[in-house]
């Protein structure tokens, strides 16, 4: 199951998860939780779903039945944030693959300062493992993110906070030749690194 907002292009939000739940031979749910009007360089309006409505499509989809794996991604704003993390605890739900979706790559503010702070609070404490980007990871933890050993103190911060593991995605980090993620499980790091795939800078690619 992905809770996410609604990408018209496919690029990125739950539409780009279904596609790649189904590229890995499972059956994805989804959940929206707002509608963004943008394409693959500009997001234009966001319209978040009511934190009531998101509960709604939760508690009717457990009804039939119960995910096996869950993932989170644009949660809009504070009341939705707290809604997901009471029905992933009421519903039993398993523990989530957060993706604290803060900012877009176009620079698109998606959701607000107490949101951030209900993700840190509500979200994370729960998290089988989150996935920030260098820039979310700097909003999550307040350390910039300038050497492999800040990476490193903003792991230790996050797995502070509650999760389980964290992978911080270096995508954007200013290397040519490589992509370097940090995944850190609280005992272990672990760099895994690829070669940059040149393109123009195109969205979701986190």
């Amino acid at each position: 199951m992905t809770i996410a907002g609604s990408d018209p292009g496919g690029g990125a939000g739950l539409q780009a998860d279904l596609k790649t739940f189904a590229a890995l031979g499972v059956y994805g749910y989804s959940v929206i939780t707002q509608v963004i009007a943008q394409n693959s360089w500009k997001v234009g309006e966001v319209e978040p779903v009511s934190s009531e409505m998101v509960e709604a499509q939760l508690d009717t989809l457990a009804l039939e039945f119960a995910p096996r794996a869950l993932k989170t991604g644009a949660l809009a704003n504070v009341g939705v944030v707290k809604a997901v993390a009471r029905a992933i605890e009421r519903l039993k739900l398993p523990a989530p693959v957060v993706d604290p979706v803060i900012v877009s790559s176009s620079g698109a503010l998606l959701i607000g300062p107490k949101g951030e702070r209900a993700i840190r609070k509500r979200l994370i404490p729960i998290a089988r493992i989150v996935t920030p980007n260098i820039a979310e990871a700097e909003v999550l933890t307040r350390i910039r993110m300038d050497s492999d050993a800040a990476i490193r103190e903003a792991a230790k911060k996050i797995i502070k906070l509650g999760a389980k593991a964290v992978v911080i995605k270096g995508g954007h980090r200013a290397d040519d030749k490589y992509a370097t993620d940090f995944f850190y499980d609280g005992r272990t790091f672990v760099e895994l690194k690829g070669p940059r795939i040149a393109g123009g800078g195109a969205h979701g690619t986190g």
